[in-house]
């Protein structure tokens, strides 16, 4: 029974390392024993959404699912830029510019649409020469971060009011969609960031199969 697929919808403000210790503990404490509990990818502290764990022997599938398409929703606030690309980093206010009609936005998005290339956020887990990149930019080290060619199936607009603009998009593995707003707000000269992130797919599953994380653990306490 310790051997599971689990799929929890994270909520804000907790890393997906943290929500993997709190499903450890509390299969462990049921089983009597540590179990081990892997994830399947992580999101962002500020985002929210599906997160897939594997328990005990089914840890051992964690790599399969890194691979599969993912969905997101994201609000993008334009005029302002984040040294992280979300809420988390410090915003610098942008001037100078014209608000970007509903016409402009949808061309810009649209261009997005296909095979592109991402230079990986420096606020990333991404290993460079051994270390954490947002370990070294914590430390304010400058280290030039590699580009990866990702794929956009899709990117709808859900709402345009500005400065905000809320897409749903459907994207390849290693995709970042902080990235994606910022090139987003590049490409309308106004600069951008996200305020708000949130995974509905992965690969064939649904947030809306999950369970939040405290609804969870009640559960299975």
């Amino acid at each position: 029974m310790f051997d599971q697929m689990i799929l929890i919808d994270k909520p804000e403000n907790i890393t997906s390392f943290g929500v993997v210790a709190r499903v450890r503990r509390v299969l462990s404490e049921k089983a009597g024993k540590k179990v081990k509990v892997g994830h399947t990818g992580t999101l962002d502290p500020f985002a929210t959404g599906l997160l897939i764990l594997m328990s005990g022997k089914n840890t051992k599938k964690c790599q399969e699912f890194l691979k599969l398409d993912k969905r997101y929703e994201a609000t993008i606030k334009l005029g302002f830029t984040s040294t992280t690309g979300d809420p988390e980093g410090e915003l610098i206010e942008h001037k100078n510019y014209s608000a970007p009609t509903p016409d402009e936005v949808k061309k810009v998005v649209q261009s997005f649409v296909g095979e592109i290339e991402q230079t990986v956020p420096r606020f990333s887990a991404v290993k460079i020469d051994g270390r954490r990149a947002y370990d070294l930019a914590r430390k304010g080290q400058e280290v030039e971060m590699p580009k990866r060619t990702v794929k956009i199936y899709e990117i709808n607009i859900l709402s345009y009011d500005f400065p905000y603009l809320k897409i749903d998009c459907k994207v390849s593995s290693g995709t970042y969609i902080r990235t994606l707003g910022e090139d987003i707000g590049k490409a309308l000269k106004t600069g951008a960031y996200l305020t708000t992130l949130r995974r509905t797919e992965i690969g064939p599953y649904n947030v809306s199969d999950s369970l939040p994380l405290n609804t969870w653990m009640s559960q299975n306490s």
